[in-house]
This record gives structure tokens, C-alpha cells and sequence, in this order.
């Protein structure tokens, strides 16, 4: 019998070593399939909440945010660019002077009706390649209209979601409870409540963590049976 592993992912699909990490999650869960079955759950988290709905260029926005010059930022990108072909993500497009961050909080609430859905992983990495590969503008409800329909998910239904504001609530409330719960950087991975990892790691960190948490767990279920 398998082992059960849940996972929640918190992350912004305007975070590259978001990209980085989930590629490298999803390698461990691959080397570890004959194991272990997973529920792999996609949480809200927004770098920037207050960016307004026309975005901002890039290299403004590093450069206001982090304090770094214009070097500093290009090194930075050509190791997540190398990052990224290591887990066959190409970044290459959007790392141009025309890039922008874009507000992604309409991206969430579409990626939460996704996951009702059963299309939520689908949905944040045509997300992701929208953004990140293609330079598209993530906060176009058009754009994420297309996005949907291109994970067969409804446009027309996901048009309706965007314009009417559904789960606008619901997304604001699940980035509460991260907060609260002192998840201040991401991506953040937590493995069955039980294991919080951060950060765009190597898929032999996200391997040993889930076997660390499943071995913990199998000891702490023998010990309770023996107690019975």
C-alpha cells in the first residue's frame, strides 16, 4: 500500500523560483510514484498586492524593490534562467527591457475555481509560461480567459468568474491563514502539516524531506498501535 502525501505549494505566479521549485517538487514526486500517491494543492500568496492593474517594467520594480543595480539584476537572472533549463523552463522571453510584473491576484482567484475543477495544475503552468515564457499580461482577463480554455476549462465560465469577482474572498482569506502562519516568502512547501520547506530547492532536498515526514509518521503510527 502507498504512502498518502499531502502537499500544499504556496507560491505567486509571478515568482521564477517558484517555477524553479515546483520543477524540482515534481522530479522528487516522480522518483518517488511507486511509494507514494500525492494531493498537490496549489496556495495563494502575492509578492506584490499593491501593484496596480497596468503593472510595472521590471527592472524598475527590482531595482525600487530589492535595492540592487542593473548588474546585480542581470546576474541574477542568468542563474535562474540556468535554474530554470534545469528543470525545462525557459525564461529567456520574459527577461527582456519590455517585461513587466503584472498584479496576480485575478490569476488566483481563476486558478481557485481551477482547482475545483480538478485543472489546477494544469492552469498555473500555462500561467506560468504565459508570464514568464511568453511575456504575456496575466491580469487580462481575455488573456486568462485563453489560459483557461487552453486546459480545457470553460472561457466563457472563467470570463464570468473574472468580471463578477467570484472568490475574491475566498483567495483573501487562504493568504490570511499563510500569513498568520508565518509564511512570509515563497515558494513555501508545506508536506502533510507537517514539514515546511522554502525556497526554489533541488528536487534531492524535496526527496529527502518527504521521506524524513513519511518515516516520522510511520513511527508515530507504530507507537500509538502499541499504546492500544
Amino acid at each position: 500500500m502507498k504512502d498518502s502525501l499531502d502537499i500544499q505549494f504556496i507560491s505567486d505566479v509571478m515568482c521564477p523560483w517558484c517555477v524553479v521549485g515546483l520543477g524540482n517538487l515534481n522530479k522528487a514526486l516522480e522518483q518517488l510514484s511507486d511509494t507514494v500517491d500525492t494531493t498537490l494543492t496549489f496556495q495563494p500568496f502575492e509578492l506584490n498586492p499593491k501593484m496596480p492593474a497596468e503593472g510595472q517594467n521590471l527592472n524598475e520594480h527590482i531595482t525600487e524593490k530589492y535595492g540592487i543595480n542593473k548588474e546585480q539584476s542581470d546576474q541574477n537572472r542568468v542563474m535562474i534562467q540556468a535554474r530554470g533549463k534545469e528543470v525545462d523552463f525557459d525564461f529567456d522571453f520574459n527577461f527582456t527591457p519590455e517585461s513587466r510584473m503584472r498584479n496576480s491576484f485575478d490569476a488566483h482567484r481563476l486558478l481557485h475555481w481551477a482547482q475545483l475543477e480538478g485543472k489546477q495544475a494544469e492552469l498555473k503552468m500555462a500561467l506560468f509560461k504565459a508570464h514568464f515564457t511568453h511575456n504575456q499580461d496575466i491580469s487580462d482577463y481575455q488573456t486568462l480567459a485563453n489560459l483557461a480554455a487552453s486546459v480545457n476549462l470553460d472561457p466563457a465560465a472563467a470570463k464570468g468568474i473574472l468580471e463578477n469577482n467570484h472568490f475574491a474572498d475566498e483567495v483573501r482569506q487562504q493568504e490570511q491563514i499563510w500569513q498568520q502562519n508565518g509564511i512570509t516568502s515563497v515558494p513555501t512547501v508545506i508536506i502533510n502539516n507537517a514539514y515546511a520547506i522554502s525556497g526554489g530547492q533541488p528536487a534531492e532536498v524535496f526527496k529527502s524531506a518527504i521521506e524524513e515526514v513519511l518515516e516520522k509518521q510511520k513511527a508515530e503510527k507504530q507507537k500509538a498501535e502499541q499504546l492500544v
